[in-house]
């Protein structure tokens, strides 16, 4: 069976001249290959073909009967890797804790070990009529977080 840490070394290999990252990485027991990756400014579909037809030509066809798909990460998938983090520092996002809290906001800062998430909401303040914004700024230890989306707006 081919191997993934052989896949995503060729597949790093190959990304590092272009910016990219692999993101995942699975092997089935029929040998179907699953490439996710991305890069800093984003990923072209040609770039995925060249990506493919490279690891292709590294595997002997001789001995492995395999397909391979390569392809950048939807947004139904959530964030898996730090790069990925980085790359959508300024975007909205939703953050499932592994408590089952959520946290919605602005993706802030990324760090080694965490994430800052800046909320904003309308709150009630003792002493006044009206309720006036909110702001917090959440640090999220990676260990603790269960999943994180991207949220799309359209505004």
């Amino acid at each position: 069976m081919i191997q993934i840490s052989t896949i995503r070394e060729m597949a790093e290999g190959f990304l590092a001249e272009h910016n990219g990252f692999v993101v995942d990485c699975s092997v089935s027991e029929g040998s179907d290959i699953r490439l996710w990756v991305d890069a800093d400014q984003g990923m072209p579909i040609s770039k995925c073909a060249e990506l493919s037809r490279f690891i292709g030509g590294q595997i002997d066809d001789d001995r492995y009967d395999f397909s391979i798909q390569v392809s950048t990460p939807g947004l139904d998938q959530g964030l898996k890797v730090h790069r990925q983090y980085k790359k959508n520092v300024g975007r909205n996002v939703a953050v499932q804790l592994m408590d089952g809290h959520n946290v919605e906001g602005a993706l802030e800062l990324v760090e080694e070990e965490s994430i800052t998430v800046g909320t904003r909401k309308k709150e009630r303040i003792e002493g006044r009529k009206a309720k006036q914004w909110v702001e917090e700024k959440h640090c999220i230890k990676f260990a603790d977080i269960a999943s994180t989306k991207v949220k799309i707006s359209f505004k």
